[in-house]
């Protein structure tokens, strides 16, 4: 595998280092240093996302016939870890990554046109409706009733971990068409305007405080059939796309690096108890060069998936790997940060937000007051988009063949 950048290459690394210094507003990036949570709230995430939707970049991973910038999947490589080490926040995944694939690969002219603009420009905030009560990791038994009645379905159910539900608008379902059916052909794809009577969004807080996820319960609600993407019965199809689609050309690594910078910078105003800096201890330098270590790791297998969808393979179960690999290195740098702050890093302020001239007075500093929260909400990187346990069998079954 060639890493080194050509000549074409490295001048876009350099216009998009230029734009993120002139244009990443500092309240922006301030914000989502001082967020705790996966999902940055909309009020920064939206300003984000404006501000690259005005320079034709936010559909960075788009084809330039919907809308998007076309680009290689090098340049959107580029584009999204030059993004991570200048401090951006995340953009909003589930319209972005996650639905707008769907629709431009599953839906139908109309779907096309009225939806992705709006993805592109805010009008549209997204949620996911695939997890319900009881059935953990396995989707295919999700019960959600959708029935229809003539040009429309009537949904019954509930969901639940719907990340973003009390913001959003608009909920991309997989709901039970065919009850006779097994479990797997029995599921459609619906796009749920949320706006609607029969909607009621019930917070879940973290162990960390915050409002991030939530349960969606549904009792009657409309959804015209115009509104089902793909036929019906085909929502399992779409769905393993989706998942696929979101853990493909994947970009952990850079963001893990930049959290390791911060690290390290800030030990050096922690005491390490006998008149030094932690930033001398040894042990500390081992458990930071080895954290280091695996990210850079890390980053070499996505730049090969990368490499690999240049040449126009698809993903692959590597994705599996780069999943489980980022969310266990996630864990063990959010616990980096707790160790380096010692009791101060234990505070666990209840109000939120963490930024802005209303947020909780820290004890010691703000990064200190973020190491527990942000260790808490962190534990979910290894159940979201797939459980450790079911990315090893993934990993088993079809890397290792066992």
């Amino acid at each position: 595998m060639d890493i080194d950048y050509s000549p074409e290459d490295a001048a876009f690394r350099d216009e998009v280092r230029s734009f993120l210094a002139a244009h990443l507003p500092a309240a922006v990036r301030d914000g989502a240093a001082a967020s705790p949570t996966v999902f940055v709230e909309p009020e920064i995430g939206q300003a984000w996302n404006a501000v690259l939707n005005a320079r034709g970049w936010l559909g960075y991973q788009w084809p330039r016939e919907h809308g998007g910038t076309g680009w290689p999947p090098l340049w959107r490589y580029i584009f999204e870890k030059e993004c991570a080490l200048a401090g951006a926040p995340n953009l909003t995944v589930l319209g972005l990554k996650l639905v707008a694939p769907v629709i431009w690969t599953f839906g139908t002219p109309e779907q096309k046109a009225h939806y992705l603009p709006r993805i592109l420009s805010g009008e549209d905030y997204w949620c996911q409706g695939f997890s319900e009560p009881g059935s953990g990791s396995d989707l295919a038994s999700l019960q959600t009733r959708a029935v229809r009645d003539g040009n429309r379905y009537v949904l019954n159910g509930s969901k639940i971990w719907t990340t973003h539900a009390h913001h959003a608008n608009r909920m991309f379902c997989l709901v039970r068409t065919d009850t006779e059916a097994r479990k797997q052909a029995g599921i459609s794809f619906l796009l749920v305007d949320l706006d609607q009577p029969g909607i009621s969004v019930r917070p879940i807080l973290s162990m960390a405080g915050d409002h991030e996820v939530n349960q969606v319960f549904l009792e009657d609600v409309v959804v015209p059939v115009e509104d089902r993407v793909g036929d019906e019965g085909q929502g399992w199809s779409i769905a393993k796309f989706l998942l696929e689609n979101e853990r493909g050309g994947s970009c952990h690594a850079p963001k893990l690096c930049y959290d390791l910078d911060r690290l390290e910078a800030a030990a050096q105003a922690e005491s390490d108890g006998r008149g030094g800096s932690l930033a001398d201890d040894p042990e500390w330098r081992r458990k930071l060069a080895r954290a280091r270590l695996s990210a850079q790791a890390l980053e070499m297998i996505e730049l090969k998936i990368i490499s690999e969808i240049a040449k126009g393979r698809p993903p692959g179960p590597q994705t599996s790997l780069t999943k489980l690999l980022a969310s266990n290195l996630r864990q063990d740098i959010d616990l980096l940060a707790v160790d380096l702050y010692g009791a101060a890093g234990l505070q666990l302020a209840t109000a939120r937000p963490l930024y802005g001239d209303d947020a909780p007075v820290p004890v010691h500093s703000r990064e200190a007051q973020l190491a527990a929260p942000r260790y808490l909400n962190s534990r979910a990187w290894t159940i979201f988009g797939g459980t450790n346990e079911v990315q090893s069998n993934i990993i088993a079954r079809s890397v290792l063949g066992l």
